[in-house]
């Protein structure tokens, strides 16, 4: 597990989409939920939603300690098929993903994406 402070994070890390951060150089996906896309949404809707998931999580990021536990805690897989790292990531102890998934800006993962349109 690495840890970034709070006030270091906010100037280190960049969020790519709702689901993806660069921190520190590495890109990393967050292993245990799925947002809405932004470059390759099927309709605006979606594209608007992955903008507010992706806002969030620059939120999220920016509010303390930030906890990056690697590897998908289901699969143990350590990179997704792009070379992402994957990993659980934690603010002040709290799972973004969870957070994010309990606020309705992504869902589960479950191996594979579901539409986001209607």
């Amino acid at each position: 597990m690495i840890l970034i402070a709070g006030a270091v994070a906010l100037h280190a890390f960049t969020a790519v989409d709702g689901d993806t951060v660069t921190i520190a150089g590495e890109r990393i996906r967050i292993a245990n939920i799925d947002t809405p896309e932004i470059h390759h949404a099927q309709c605006d809707a979606e594209k608007r939603l992955g903008l507010v998931a992706k806002r969030r999580l620059e939120s999220l990021l920016g509010q303390g300690e930030i906890a990056i536990t690697r590897g998908d805690p289901y699969t143990g897989r350590v990179k997704d098929r792009h070379g992402r790292t994957l990993a659980v990531i934690s603010v002040a102890g709290r799972d973004v993903g969870r957070i994010l998934i309990d606020e309705g800006l992504a869902r589960e993962w479950t191996g594979r994406r579901a539409p986001w349109c209607q």
